[in-house]
């Protein structure tokens, strides 16, 4: 059962401020520590814009409220009696370690410890506590408030029982969660997202289409049909009605040929430099604010026209 009220946010800047907003939506209680000394102003900055996307999604539960945050310069203070711990600090193994040993000794018995971390594997960042069982990965995609994906990951260390009570804490806050069931570098999604940029930046590099063409061809190809379906249940669709196995059957030669033929490109400066000139042509003069507005907008029309299938 899901007994948690308070929750401790360690790291605010983007993702934690994110976090921040979906937690106080959610109707729980939010204590937040960053060491920048603009962290209060840009984080309340952050979660009023949050707030509007959020109340667009129907997200914000009754009796929530964005002033049910408060902010600790102390990050053991802003842990002491939270029943849930959304780590973000910096992708440093070095910074990972000396927060937890700041803010261990703080921990309520009950506490979930959920680090959002791409990159880091979670038996060296556990390294860092006398008692590793309560920290688990619980990695979300950027902007959290609306990008409904939690990966959920623990190991031989995890306390028994966490990553379920974690999944119900997630999915109270309208949280999609995954298992990760055995650790790889980027988890899940993020290898997915890597696997697709690299073929795309080999087809820029070796001149097959431009940046924004590319970026054309995912959002008004492929990209629309992952947003309600997965590549494998559309590919069993594609089978006409015969399921995966015909799929493979009729496709799978094409495929080990497109596989063999496709790139591993490096991000060398020169690479680097092709891809921000189609970025800049591609931008056509906006600006980040303005890219940034329009991604969230997109975002909030899409989750909602979803919703409303779905219901």
């Amino acid at each position: 059962m899901n007994n948690i009220e308070k929750v401790g946010i360690i790291g605010s800047v983007v993702i934690g401020a994110s976090w921040s907003a979906l937690f106080l939506a959610s109707g729980y209680e939010v204590v937040n520590y960053d060491p920048r000394p603009d962290n209060k102003e840009e984080t309340l900055r952050y979660i009023e814009k949050a707030w509007a996307h959020l109340e667009a999604l129907d997200s914000v539960k009754e009796g929530a409220s964005p002033s049910r945050i408060s902010f600790t310069g102390d990050p053991a203070k802003a842990v002491e009696g939270c029943g849930f711990i959304q780590e973000s600090v910096p992708e440093r193994l070095d910074i990972k370690h000396e927060t937890y040993g700041r803010i261990e000794a703080a921990f309520a018995e009950d506490a979930i410890i959920s680090t959002s971390s791409s990159g880091l594997l979670l038996g060296d960042m556990q390294a860092g506590l006398k008692d590793p069982s309560k920290l688990i990965l619980g990695h979300p995609f950027n902007p959290p408030h609306l990008i409904p994906l939690v990966e959920l990951l623990g190991n031989e260390h995890t306390a028994e029982g966490i990553l379920d009570r974690a999944a119900q804490f997630y999915e109270s806050c309208s949280k999609v969660t995954i298992r990760v069931n055995k650790e790889v570098p980027a988890h899940v999604a993020n290898r997915l997202q890597a696997a697709l940029w690299r073929e795309a930046i080999s087809l820029v590099a070796e001149g097959v289409a431009s940046v924004e063409d590319v970026d054309k061809a995912v959002t008004a190809g492929p990209g629309l049909r992952w947003s309600v379906m997965g590549p494998h249940m559309l590919f069993s669709l594609g089978s006409g009605g015969g399921g995966i196995k015909t799929f493979c059957e009729r496709f799978g030669p094409s495929f080990h040929t497109w596989w063999k033929s496709m790139g591993t490109p490096d991000l060398t400066p020169e690479v680097i430099s092709l891809l921000q000139n189609g970025i800049e042509q591609e931008e056509a003069g906006r600006d980040f604010d303005t890219l940034s507005a329009e991604r969230d907008a997109k975002l909030i029309a899409s989750i909602k026209a979803l919703r409303e299938i779905q219901s």
